[in-house]
């Protein structure tokens, strides 16, 4: 697969689910292991998810002919350098990969992961469509299979939202509405953060107001994180952090840690995998968070976005890549493997039927029995989102111009910082050979 034509659409491995499963074996599975001539098939498979070799124990266990060894590794850009240097040495590449949405076009650009097409079948109707366009290129091709997602949701301490009156805000002007009433009733409660250090969860809210940053035109790429869409986006939050009615600090350290769990931040826009971080967070507040479904720019035709999320892989240096392919089909859409994986893994699987492995909430959401359906819907309502081969430069633009931004707390410099991530991830791009349109 050449640079010029990888394109993949993205999207932080989901947290604790907490469910009790069972290892067992399903109707519409794949046969038992066998291979031609009853040969014996040994995988190996690169995976950070917790407890996988549990999850794999339900494959090998029926089986016995293809048996799969499970490898931990680190997440993130080592796991893929990590492939990437194995795949040039020509030696050490795994038959199966787990690989975040958003580095699927960089391992293709680099012919580290098989196009599995042909294995694939029908597979496409088992997941959403985002879900399912996050690991074809070109059309019909195919370089893995949906794992786990992670769709945008809203999350709200309903007690604070009680004694001011409120509601959980059907649209963007609501929670601007909400954001300030909330910080004009208590100085120091704020509905949210601006974190200019998460350009995944920023990517997440431009994907849901119709951004797609990157594309394919003919043999080139496009780039477009300089858009309308996400140009309203930052208008949007920038506005918020000037007027002073979020706050603009970033998530994940021990000062945000501590305002959720103190009730100083009383509302978080996040991922379905968020209940596991308020239980380690905010476990003072258990039982008064409520999940609700994103505020919508257009409640005629809501949708969402998406922040994190992975798929597996076979790679091209798979010497059973039949085997591999039948493997990762299983995995991730077999029942009895769903509920091992949200049981287990502790990942929410992103296949159609991962309610049925879901029958009981989150623990920190246990009296919210309609949490995995609010889920599910939000994963249906995902939009299309393209994912280019030099994300991590994208990212590192944001998280420079965008912290200058939070920083100035001027709703301008939030906007103009769009042009600024646009060059300097165009400007990569052409520098490393590939061509760009416009």
């Amino acid at each position: 697969m050449s640079k010029k034509i990888a394109p993949v659409l993205a999207s932080l491995t989901a947290a604790a689910l907490f469910l009790t499963t069972a290892c067992s074996s399903s109707d519409d599975s794949p046969d038992s292991g066998s291979t031609a001539g009853n040969e014996k098939v040994a995988l190996t498979y690169w995976s950070w998810a917790p407890n996988m070799d549990k999850v794999v124990e339900g494959w090998n266990s029926t089986h016995p002919n293809i048996q799969v060894t499970v490898n931990k590794q680190d997440g993130g850009d080592p796991a893929v350098t990590k492939l990437l240097t194995a795949i040039k040495a020509g030696s050490g590449a795994p038959d199966v990969m787990q690989a975040e949405y958003q580095k699927i076009p960089t391992l293709v650009s680099a012919d580290a992961l098989a196009d599995i097409s042909k294995e694939a079948g029908s597979l496409k109707d088992k997941f959403p469509a985002a879900a399912w366009n996050s690991v074809t290129l070109g059309g019909d091709t195919v370089y893995g299979v949906p794992q786990d997602s992670g769709p945008l949701m809203f999350f709200y301490r309903s007690d604070v939202f009680e004694k001011n009156g409120l509601q959980a805000p059907k649209t963007w002007d609501d929670y601007a509405a909400a954001a300030e009433k909330i910080h004009k009733a208590n100085a120091k409660q704020y509905l949210g953060t601006f974190s200019a250090s998460d350009a995944g969860l920023f990517a997440g809210l431009a994907q849901q107001a119709g951004a797609s940053w990157w594309g394919v035109n003919g043999d080139s790429w496009t780039v477009n994180i300089n858009d309308a869409a996400t140009q309203k986006v930052a208008a949007y939050w920038g506005g918020l952090v000037e007027k002073g009615t979020i706050d603009n600090k970033p998530m994940y350290t021990p000062e945000w840690n501590a305002a959720l769990n103190d009730g100083s931040q009383v509302g978080w826009v996040s991922a379905v995998w968020a209940p596991g971080v308020l239980e380690g967070s905010a476990k003072d507040t258990k039982g008064k968070w409520k999940a609700a479904p994103m505020p919508q720019w257009d409640t005629a035709a809501p949708a969402t976005g998406n922040w994190g999320g992975s798929a597996t892989s076979v790679t091209s240096q798979s010497k059973h890549p039949k085997e591999a392919a039948e493997f990762i089909t299983w995995m991730n859409s077999d029942p009895a493997a769903l509920k091992l994986l949200a049981g287990t893994a502790n990942v929410y699987p992103a296949a159609n039927d991962a309610t049925s492995a879901l029958t009981t909430p989150p623990a920190f959401f246990s009296d919210q029995s309609d949490f995995y359906s609010i889920a599910a819907e939000a994963g249906k309502q995902t939009k299309p989102f393209t994912y280019g081969p030099n994300v991590n430069v994208a990212y590192s633009a944001f998280n420079d111009a965008f912290g200058k931004a939070a920083e100035s707390k001027k709703a301008a410099a939030f906007t103009e910082s769009l042009a600024t991530i646009q060059k300097a991830t165009v400007d990569d791009m052409k520098n490393s050979g590939f061509t760009v349109a416009g």
